[in-house]
């Protein structure tokens, strides 16, 4: 078993200590990475502050994850000590379901190992990437392009793959009108992605704060969503919008700037429910739907994408003990636009 050094949290309202955990022996198609970058997911804060449900604590939240392999199991053929890879959000499936073997693994029918706050198959709790070192089954461990950066690539493997698929499942592209509601670590990159997708991208955001980083990233209009007018210019405008915020909004506002046939997809998750008016969605045959990050080898394809296009996170590297104070800016909106942990600081 390999020790590893993590920061993890006791408790809702608990502060990040240093820790010590152990890893598992390599089983026959595991691999052993060390990490070097860890992302900071809002995914995180809501679960070390327990907003999603009951919590096995200690926890070490993190499933933005790159690194290097450093050992593998006997039967993996995916990859080699050396190699730079990348674990997101799940770390295991059955394998076995339909939704497993059409790539989905993240709607397995049995449900997905996550990388931390869930219990792996051999009934141990998972634990994430706020640490030195995990072990994960070849099959849902990513290469990583060699022109990214390790620290860029880690927020890709969550805010990345998690605005790439609805873009790609919905065909953001040339001729599509695709508005990005918030700017933040996921607004950010579905910006840069529906950009080089090749469609036409608008930023609903609260303010105009952000909008000259927004144009920089791609879009080609930025609207206040504080001012009512935009709601009023914007009605029936859009073939897709992608709503990028984890807190409560007047969805039906947002559904009212749909075009014919447009879809609005929620892939923040707020702990609050929203609600909709049906009449809003029957009268111009429009969809409100949700999408959660994407499968394995979407991920690989959505890397690959970003590789090709020279695309990448903005991000502010940290140390391990600046995790709490960088928990507090996130939910102050005071972050351009992911923070990413520094792993050689534990």
């Amino acid at each position: 078993m390999v020790k590893a050094k993590a920061r993890a949290v006791d408790g809702p309202d608990k502060g990040f200590r240093e820790a010590e955990i152990t890893r598992r022996d390599l089983d026959q198609q595991d691999v052993l990475i060390e990490i070097k970058f860890a992302g900071i997911c809002h995914s995180d804060i809501h679960t070390a502050h327990g907003e999603w449900g009951e919590v096995n604590y200690p926890l070490v939240p993190g499933h933005e994850i790159a690194g290097i392999v450093t050992e593998v199991g006997p039967n993996v053929t995916k990859f080699k000590v050396g190699d730079r890879v990348g674990v997101g959000c799940m770390v295991d499936s059955c394998g076995e379901c339909e939704n497993c073997q059409k790539g989905d693994e993240q709607y397995c029918n049995k449900g997905n190992v996550p990388t931390y706050a869930g219990f792996d198959k051999y009934g141990e709790p998972t634990q994430g990437g706020y640490s030195t070192h995990i072990v994960v089954t070849e099959g849902f461990v990513v290469s990583i392009p060699d022109n990214i950066e390790l620290d860029a690539a880690a927020p890709l493997l969550c805010a990345g793959i998690t605005t790439f698929s609805p873009l790609n499942r919905w065909q953001a592209g040339p001729g599509k009108k695709v508005a990005v509601v918030g700017m933040g670590g996921l607004g950010h990159m579905a910006v840069k992605i529906a950009h080089a997708m090749g469609a036409e991208v608008t930023v609903l955001s609260q303010t105009l704060n952000k909008q000259e980083d927004g144009m920089k990233f791609g879009a080609k209009d930025y609207y206040a969503t504080k001012d009512p007018e935009t709601f009023e210019k914007l009605a029936g405008t859009f073939d897709l919008i992608i709503n990028t915020v984890s807190a409560k909004i007047d969805a039906g506002a947002y559904i009212g700037l749909l075009a014919l046939d447009g879809t609005m997809v929620n892939v923040g998750a707020p702990p609050e429910p929203l609600s909709v008016h049906v009449m809003s969605l029957i009268g111009r045959r429009r969809s409100f739907a949700g999408s959660m990050i994407g499968g394995i080898q979407e991920t690989q394809d959505m890397l690959d994408f970003c590789a090709e296009h020279n695309i990448a996170p903005n991000i502010e590297v940290i140390s391990a003990d600046e995790i709490d104070h960088a928990y507090d800016r996130v939910l102050n909106s005071d972050v351009k636009y992911r923070f990413v942990i520094d792993t050689s600081t534990m």
